[in-house]
């Protein structure tokens, strides 16, 4: 870190973060940190695992920021926490990036290629990005030990997984079923219920209305709409809901007659009222169910033509939009199947029309659609329906569909066989298991979460993938002899092969168990575990439970914390509990924070192609790491809603928080400079000093319940409540303690009150340290190593070498006076006041002004002002102050106003003499009606929630008119200001603006208070000598302020270190400064 934090003027964030960096690693600060908290109290902390194929981003920034936060915070309250990277090493992402630079392009092209080759690949570029990650991470200030991280890819790891899904096995929640799953067939493999809703888009689909004759008789055709014309070839049914009442109707145009829902006409006719068409007959669905139409195509009829091709009816069928006939291919649709099934159009064991390969291209089954994608082959559906006349309206629809989230094509409903996971049944007690755990913010826990969990299904945790932890399933051919192995020690029993070091598909697919029923070998089933299964696991194969770490994995388990972005209330979120409560009925944490989604200044996706978005390296080099967590912590993505990410708001709290914050810290290293060269007091903090002063005794007060504050809202994890609390001490310690107590700090009353002063400062700077390391680690640390030289030897108990290494400060109820925090609430309210009237009539607060009056009621108020009374003239430039509550005397009137609109729905008729007389009512009574709750106008009774009593000045009642007064309030204290400039206190006024200029030299000039220069000035323009009058009318007032007189420049010795014109009003003067 820098040498002289406090001297040095050339200072960057940045560049003293990556000197705190430097000390970290120097005294090993994050390991060193856990070594010292082993013994306390343990708190559970689990990583969401992420992928590291790419490089990190402003989402992964904002999760470690916040888990970063709270794991400081608990290790500073006195826990023990262990924070252990994970990383995500199978499944989709990784197999996506292989397939693209190896050019796979489905599990053909796997097989010929090798599997083995293939899981080699993927092996080599897990952790391509981890070196970035680590390096990103730890610049970002995060502490969590890369160095005994968990990898997903890891034996142990993959044996406590096969454990879990052992568990479920022997529990009977394992199953195997053909169902409609969503479809990616840019992966070739299904995805699990959550995946599908991971990543929806708009698009235009064609839309067609298409004809199916009857058998019986021909001239008649139901009509049905689909959006999926490729589907069409595979149709095997129509549906009818039972409770609906269809009509046959005669087209007008073209004679044609056609059943659908009377609803439904508007698909047929833009104004069905003016179409013309004839209503031939109404009728019951239940009187369509049965009927044979013509199948659209002949591909199935061989196999199907003495069960489909018929009317079925269910109640999913709906009225909003279509015919109100649906159209069903059993293996797209999930509805389809169900009702195809129910209505014996297919059988569980028996042939569905399936003519869709992995690829998601037609096989040859279907004719000229052979080899055709299914998307691009729907114009050719529909050109052939047309060429056959059973197109019957063709248009096109805007909607959302599901794409796949990792290679982003369009996802497909198709039925394949797939294992599945009972969790429907389970529904119950995963939303009790929810209800036990706290959510931040609450409403995601109730509204997004609940509703997921209330919607739960059984869990297709299978993909037929090969990178992967294998299922661990060996079956017999016709699946009806499973053995579940659940360990490595197991499999080598089973099969007879020992020294199994690795559970990929490569390593074991051979392997295959003797038959126990006379079946011959049991082969391993192809599948292998979602990564989601994998993720849900790590609470248990983190610690390689239940072979290692028993006990250790009991006391931790449910975690205290958790935290990742919303997304993962349908993915980590999800799988965690499901897996937890089928375990062991538990919840798998305590505490959770829901973060929001980080994107573009512009409201879109982050995007690297649309480079709309500040690379976040360069934005960590530019303003460092502090402002960047702060931005994101103090923004709406911490209560779960979107950040638009912009930089200028990074830069922000650079100019708006950091740099106040650190320029108090380094005004209290000048001071104590100044303290030992004026008065030979080397200042050491004095823990027991007790100061008399309001505002020392204010400031302490403040900080202590800042302490108790920020205790009390991170014990309930709500970060957002917390960040602004903190950053408005910093504004009270810069803009209200420093700027009030500046002469006092610089030794104008002595130097005991100065050490009192500084004591007070010091006191309050090394808490906000305490306060906000969680928060900010890197510039607290480097305050905290320039502050802990003034600290009594043994201050802190331990090592404390690093400010990460001490507590976090407890709370001090002695410091607590609700009298004193009062009493500086109305002495702000007061100086703001006046402060605004300043401003409103354009007048510096460099001028000073004759008198403040403060009107109240209360004696205690004036009480409260006078005790602060020295404060407010300094700060508002006032020579008298007049307290009192004689409103008569200063014109202040009362007049009743009331809302119009309400009170005539009370007094109806009354109501307009109420408002011809209201403003005639004299002041005396309206103020008296403050008191009695009712006042009375022109013989009505009004109470007080009818009308709003107010307090206004009125100059032409005053007492005496011999002062300009202008008015400020907020409702509860008056305050006037006498606005007239006087002459004699206009010099003052331009004497302050000389010293003004002074001090600007200084800090251009970058010296410090300690530095001694004389000063000498020449006037170069002055009409009516205004300035040389000010120079010396106000001679002693210079003195006093500057501790020098000011020299002609005619008697300068020496060469000046600065040299600069100054101007003031129409004046302009040199200004030279020589080393003493």
């Amino acid at each position: 870190m820098s040498a002289n934090l406090i001297e040095s003027n050339q200072f960057s964030f940045p560049r003293e973060e990556e000197n705190v960096l430097e000390f970290w690693h120097k005294i090993d600060a994050f390991k060193t940190s856990v070594k010292l908290s082993e013994g306390r109290k343990v708190f559970s902390f689990y990583d969401g695992p992420p992928f590291c194929t790419g490089l990190p981003h402003y989402g992964h920034m904002l999760a470690g920021t916040i888990k970063d936060v709270v794991t400081r915070f608990a290790h500073n309250t006195g826990h023990y926490v262990e924070r252990r990277a994970g990383w995500d090493c199978h499944g989709l992402p990784i197999e996506f990036e292989i397939e693209k630079s190896l050019g796979i392009k489905g599990n053909a092209d796997v097989l010929t290629f090798g599997i083995d080759k293939y899981n080699d690949e993927c092996r080599s570029i897990v952790m391509r990005y981890a070196s970035e990650w680590r390096e990103t991470i730890e610049r970002l200030g995060r502490w969590i030990d890369f160095d005994n991280d968990y990898k997903t890819l890891d034996t142990p790891f993959m044996e406590s997984v096969w454990w879990v899904f052992k568990q479920l096995f022997e529990k009977g929640l394992v199953y195997r079923g053909m169902r409609v799953m969503p479809y990616s067939t840019g992966l070739n493999t299904t995805l699990s219920n959550f995946e599908a809703n991971l990543n929806f888009q708009d698009v235009i689909d064609p839309a067609v209305v298409v004809s199916f004759p009857l058998k019986n008789d021909p001239e008649v055709s139901l009509l049905a709409w689909t959006t999926t014309p490729w589907t069409l070839p595979s149709n095997c049914a129509l549906c009818v809901n039972p409770a609906f009442e269809y009509v046959k109707i005669k087209d007008g145009e073209t004679g044609s007659i056609y059943i659908l829902l009377e609803g439904c006409l508007g698909i047929l006719y833009k104004d069905p009222k003016k179409a013309k068409f004839e209503i031939l007959e109404r009728i019951q669905a239940l009187d369509l169910v049965g009927l044979e139409y013509e199948p659209m195509y002949d591909f199935f009829v061989p196999k199907l033509k003495d069960s489909a091709w018929r009317v079925i009816a269910d109640s999913y069928v709906t009225s909003d939009s279509g015919t109100g006939i649906v159209h069903n291919a059993p293996a797209f649709g999930e509805d389809d199947y169900r009702v195809c099934k129910d209505s014996k159009i297919i059988i569980p064991d028996g042939f569905v029309p399936m003519p869709v390969k992995d690829d998601g291209t037609f096989d040859d089954s279907v004719g000229q659609f052979s080899g055709m994608y299914v998307k691009d082959a729907d114009k050719e559906v529909a050109r052939e329906i047309k060429r056959r006349n059973r197109l019957v309206r063709q248009g096109t629809v805007n909607h959302s569909c599901g794409f796949c989230w990792r290679s982003n094509t369009p996802l497909l409903n198709r039925a394949v066989p797939s294992w599945f996971i009972r969790v429907e049944d389970a529904k119950e007690k995963l939303i009790a298991n929810n209800a036990q755990t706290r959510w931040v913010p609450e409403f995601v826990q109730d509204k997004r979460f609940g509703a997921w969990l209330s919607n739960a299904r059984d869990w297709n945790f299978s993909r037929t993938r090969y990178w992967g932890t294998p299922v661990p399933l060996w079956v017999s051919d016709d699946f009806k002899e499973m053995i579940c192995v659940g360990s490595v020690a197991e499999l080598e029993e089973l099969t007879g092969v020992t020294g199994i070091t690795d559970l990929h598909r490569d390593k074991i697919d051979h392997l295959t168990i003797p038959s126990r029923q006379g079946k011959g070998k049991l082969r391993r089933i192809v599948e292998v575990f979602d990564c989601w299964f994998e993720s849900g696991s790590m609470p248990y194969a983190q610690k390689h439970y239940p072979f290692e770490n028993k006990e250790l994995f009991e006391q931790t388990f449910p975690a205290d914390f958790i935290s990742e972005g919303i997304d993962q209330t349908r993915g980590w979120f999800y799988t965690l509990l499901v897996l937890s409560t089928l375990l062991f009925d538990k919840p798998a944490w305590k505490n959770l924070i829901a973060s929001g989604l980080v994107l573009a200044a512009d409201g879109k996706k982050m995007s690297k192609s649309l480079k709309n978005y500040p690379d976040p390296n360069i934005v960590l080099k530019k303003y460092g790491a502090d402002p960047l967590r702060l931005y994101l912590i103090n923004s709406p993505v911490v209560r779960a809603e979107t950040l638009k990410f912009k930089e200028e708001g990074v830069k922000d709290i650079v100019s708006r928080v950091i740099l106040p914050w650190f320029n108090s810290f380094r005004f209290f290293g000048t001071l104590v400079q100044v303290l030992k060269k004026e008065n030979d007091i080397e200042y050491i903090f004095d823990p027991s000093s007790v100061s008399e002063n309001i505002m020392d005794r204010w400031m302490l007060a403040s900080v202590q319940s800042l302490i108790k504050f920020v205790r009390e809202e991170m014990s309930a994890y709500r970060l957002y409540t917390v960040v602004p609390r903190l950053l408005e001490m910093i504004d009270q310690l810069t803009n209200w303690y420093i700027r009030f107590n500046r002469k006092r700090l610089k030794g104008d009353n002595g130097a005991e009150d100065s050490v009192h002063a500084l004591n007070t400062l010091y006191e309050v700077l090394l808490t906000m340290c305490r306060l906000m390391a969680p928060f900010t680690p890197f510039i607290t640390e480097s305050m905290y190593q320039s502050l802990k030289v003034y600290l009594p030897e043994n201050f802190f108990e331990g090592d404390s070498r690093s400010l990460h290494f001490v507590p976090f400060p407890e709370v001090r109820e002695e410091y607590f006076n609700d009298t004193i925090e009062r009493a500086m609430s109305r002495m702000q309210s007061v100086i703001e006041l006046g402060r605004a009237i300043r401003e409103s009539k354009n007048i510096s607060l460099k001028t000073p002004l004759m008198e403040l009056v403060i009107m109240h009621s209360s004696a205690e108020y004036l009480e409260d002002v006078r005790s602060l009374s020295g404060y407010i003239t300094e700060q508002l430039n006032l020579r008298n102050l007049v307290l009192t509550s004689n409103e008569e005397a200063y014109g202040i009137k009362y007049r009743a106003e009331a809302d119009f609109k309400k009170l005539g729905i009370k007094l109806r008729k009354d109501m307009p003499r109420v408002k011809k007389a209201l403003p005639d009512v004299p002041s005396a009574a309206i103020k008296a009606a403050q008191t009695t709750g009712s006042l009375l106008v022109d013989g009505i009774t009004l109470g007080a929630d009818d009308i709003n009593i107010v307090r206004y000045f009125d100059a032409l009642s005053l007492v005496s008119t011999d002062k300009k007064y202008a008015e400020a309030t907020d409702k509860d204290v008056i305050v006037l200001l006498d606005t007239e400039v006087h002459e004699e206190l206009m010099q003052e006024g331009l004497a302050r603006e000389v010293m003004n200029r002074v001090q600007r030299l200084r800090k251009k000039a970058g010296l410090q208070p300690v530095d001694d220069v004389v000063y000498y000035y020449q006037i170069t323009e002055d009409p009516n000598g205004v300035l040389a009058n000010v120079l010396q009318t106000q001679a002693s007032f210079l003195l006093q302020s500057l501790k020098q007189d000011l020299l002609a420049m005619a008697t300068k010795q020496g060469e000046a270190l600065a040299e600069e014109e100054q101007e003031i009003n129409e004046s302009k003067f040199v200004l030279a400064f020589v080393r003493a």
